[in-house]
């Protein structure tokens, strides 16, 4: 979101939010199933359902009920603001903003309402999918909404944290699995071991899917930048150290075909603030950070 508050001022969305969540049952605390925040104590909720985000990027009824929302919030925000004290005001602006940032985007909406049309991607089906499917029909939004400019920033959360609940990885194994339990467990280390190649393959798709993509000079890939990776490096553990992180992009923008290994003890905040200054944001520091990684540029 610092990133995007430097570059998705021109996008219908400043970022999109993308889980690949397939469970209905809610076992885990809004906290657990997201990976974006907005700020400090304030989550960016993500879409897991392929039907959603397809209405939300290319839905004229979306954005026409947007819109409509949009224009009663305003017009009893403007009311309400006249009543209120000095100090009240101050935090009623930040509100009033943010509802004004959802005007602007409906704006931008509408500007692309002739492209959007051209668009050929059929709505989903409301129907079960076997889990890479699930993946890259989420990853193709994605990848769309990039190629159309729809946002130039998005988080991808593959699945959430599950304790107790087995997932089907069909194609991998022919029972649902209980990845978490297996992670626990260095008897399982095999089947983790192809958990993680299934995400791998995912990930290898979308990226394949965006050097197809004919942007500019280059690819889409070519001017783009995508980080892989997860949480942990050993489940068992819980031990977040030497985390295997993968960093892709053009060659203009990451030096790639390299391993870089970092000192012991560097935190992670340091790639997201590199990451962070190549994409323009002049910042110092972030989270806990204790510098930058300038050789992965």
């Amino acid at each position: 979101h610092l990133v995007a508050d430097h570059i998705g001022a021109e996008t219908p969305f400043r970022t999109l939010e993308f889980s690949c969540n397939s469970h209905k049952d809610n076992k885990e605390s809004i906290y657990f199933d997201n990976i974006s925040w907005y700020g400090t104590g304030h989550l960016a909720p993500s879409i897991r359902d392929p039907r959603k985000m397809y209405q939300r990027l290319f839905s004229t009824q979306e954005i026409d009920r947007y819109r409509d929302i949009t224009d009663l919030v305003l017009e009893d925000a403007r009311s309400l603001q006249k009543v209120l004290g000095v100090s009240d005001r101050e935090k009623f602006a930040e509100y009033f903003d943010s509802i004004r940032t959802i005007e602007k985007q409906m704006d931008r909406l509408e500007g692309m309402r002739s492209e959007l049309a051209k668009v050929t991607f059929e709505e989903p089906p409301e129907a079960y999918l076997p889990r890479g499917e699930y993946i890259r029909l989420m990853g193709d939004m994605m990848v769309l909404a990039f190629q159309t400019d729809m946002t130039r920033v998005a988080s991808f959360m593959i699945g959430p944290e599950r304790w107790q609940t087995p997932q089907m990885y069909d194609g991998v194994f022919d029972l649902p699995m209980n990845h978490h339990e297996m992670t626990h467990d260095h008897n399982y280390d095999q089947e983790v071991a192809l958990i993680d190649r299934f995400h791998v393959q995912q990930f290898a798709y979308m990226i394949k899917k965006m050097k197809s993509i004919r942007e500019g000079d280059g690819t889409l890939f070519d001017n783009s930048m995508i980080v892989f990776g997860s949480g942990l490096s050993d489940g068992s553990k819980h031990s977040y150290k030497r985390l295997p992180t993968i960093v892709a992009g053009g060659e203009k923008i990451v030096r790639g075909g390299r391993r870089l290994t970092v000192p012991e003890g560097t935190p992670l905040a340091n790639l997201w603030l590199t990451i962070a200054n190549q994409m323009g944001v002049q910042a110092d520091r972030f989270a806990d950070s204790a510098g930058t990684i300038r050789e992965l540029f």
